[in-house]
């Protein structure tokens, strides 16, 4: 089973390259994030021909996330008010569309395109930091739910100093703050794993380019989106890798597809 992640920038723009991609790839399940598009618009049939179904929940011009499988796709749970039907927080972060989740083969994958910030001393970054507060009360919901459990998407953060090509110029400004990496460190606790971790200590692997300055030119990286896994899919995990190669593609996302390949679960032998 491979379950992928993509930051599309607009699944429109790119349609061209995720079907591409998809065709290439094969993951059974891809969680898209940026689509920005409403779900009224958004291309249903081009997916149908190559054997995806779409669970989504859609923004005109920003945000959105989509799932994408071709096993099928149960009890879909849109925003953070679907596990936090009590909180006021959650239902108004809600507003935007960043949160989508569903059971495929046994298996609960969350989908998150998590705030940007902007700057450390705007509003968007206390925005975040919120979101990232009621992003750890919904997974102590979910960690209830008794489920095999997959959470992936664009984060925005890179966790640590090795996720960033230049930790000395950029550790501690936005999307390297240490509040975002706490606040993201709690939601992981000690039952997550970064699946990309497992296989691959080592740094000079990023996943998101700027477009600005030549980052891609220069391979001034950042390795902000990320699939994390519970004990469970740990260990049925047999690879994890970044398709950089998208990310060079003419017109392409900054975002490179990330993706996690895992042993499919094998029925116990009747001993009758």
């Amino acid at each position: 089973m491979r379950i992928a992640s993509w930051n599309v920038n607009s699944i429109r723009s790119r349609e061209t390259h995720l079907q591409r991609w998809l065709q290439m790839a094969q993951p059974d399940v891809l969680g898209l994030q940026e689509t920005k598009v409403e779900d009224a618009m958004f291309p249903h049939e081009f997916l149908e021909k190559a054997g995806y179904t779409a669970a989504i929940s859609g923004q005109k011009s920003y945000n959105g996330v989509a799932l994408l499988s071709r096993l099928p796709l149960e009890d879909v749970r849109i925003g953070f008010e679907a596990l936090l039907p009590s909180d006021q927080t959650a239902k108004e972060l809600g507003e935007q569309k960043r949160v989508i989740s569903a059971s495929v083969a046994g298996v609960r994958v969350l989908n998150l395109y998590v705030p940007n910030g902007s700057d450390l001393k705007s509003d968007k970054y206390k925005y975040k930091l919120a979101w990232l507060n009621c992003l750890n009360r919904y997974l102590n919901v979910q960690r209830q739910q008794g489920e095999a459990f997959c959470m992936l998407g664009d984060f925005n953060i890179a966790l640590e100093d090795i996720d960033l090509a230049n930790p000395g110029r950029n550790n501690g400004g936005i999307m390297a703050s240490l509040p975002e990496r706490e606040a993201l460190r709690g939601c992981i606790g000690n039952d997550l794993q970064d699946a990309f971790r497992l296989f691959e200590p080592e740094g000079g692997h990023w996943s998101w380019w700027d477009y600005r300055s030549g980052a891609w030119d220069r391979d001034q990286g950042w390795r902000i989106d990320h699939i994390y896994i519970d004990e469970e899919l740990q260990q049925r995990a047999l690879s994890s890798m970044i398709h950089k190669a998208e990310r060079g593609e003419l017109k392409p996302s900054d975002h490179a597809p990330i993706s996690l390949d895992l042993f499919d679960e094998v029925a116990e032998e009747n001993d009758d």
